[in-house]
């Protein structure tokens, strides 16, 4: 793919295409879900750029789910009965993450409270990209009880992507031996 030109002035009344050439509202629900999957990329390029020494092994994991943040991007741009085939996100893009939360979490004792987003650096972004993440999930779910047909790996791959950066969060502060703070309901 060669890009040219940045700009198109198509957007500028307010509409945008899908990935099958269907106008639609920027204020459209699948719009909305795809920018905020574009919020977390951004977010991660962030966290990727504020990886310190200690935590560089996590870089080209988060480099692999911004790929797959495009994946499920285009995804939700492209309307399932598109005449067109696209690589869309399958169960086995949600098994691995269900792995990597497994083999993360397996480091971190059992919680016993609830936790504040709080500690290192890298944990602060990983709770960020949780927060927008589970965003995007109810912006999706949204979608879909207004009508809107999906991948339905999407929504799920979505939810377990929170759980890992939830799961990542607690071990960038574990791998630094920072503590947990236990929130207070006082």
């Amino acid at each position: 793919m060669r890009i040219t030109k940045v700009y198109t002035k198509f957007g500028d009344g307010g509409k945008t295409y899908l990935a099958d050439g269907t106008v639609v509202s920027k204020s459209h629900p699948l719009v909305s879900s795809y920018g905020e999957v574009d919020e977390i990329n951004s977010f991660m390029g962030l966290l990727r750029a504020e990886l310190s020494p200690e935590l560089k092994e996590l870089d080209d994991l988060l480099r692999e789910i911004q790929n797959d943040m495009f994946k499920l991007g285009a995804d939700l741009a492209t309307p399932l009965s598109a005449k067109f085939q696209i690589n869309r996100v399958s169960e086995n893009d949600v098994k691995k993450l269900e792995e990597l939360i497994d083999s993360y979490n397996s480091h971190l004792k059992p919680l016993e409270e609830f936790i504040l987003p709080s500690g290192c650096k890298e944990s602060a972004l990983f709770h960020i990209c949780r927060t927008i993440c589970r965003r995007a999930e109810r912006e999706l779910v949204r979608a879909m009880e207004s009508g809107i047909e999906i991948n339905i790996n999407v929504q799920i791959y979505l939810n377990r992507l929170s759980d890992l950066f939830f799961v990542l969060a607690r071990w960038c502060n574990y791998k630094k031996g920072i503590k947990e703070e236990g929130a207070s309901f006082k």
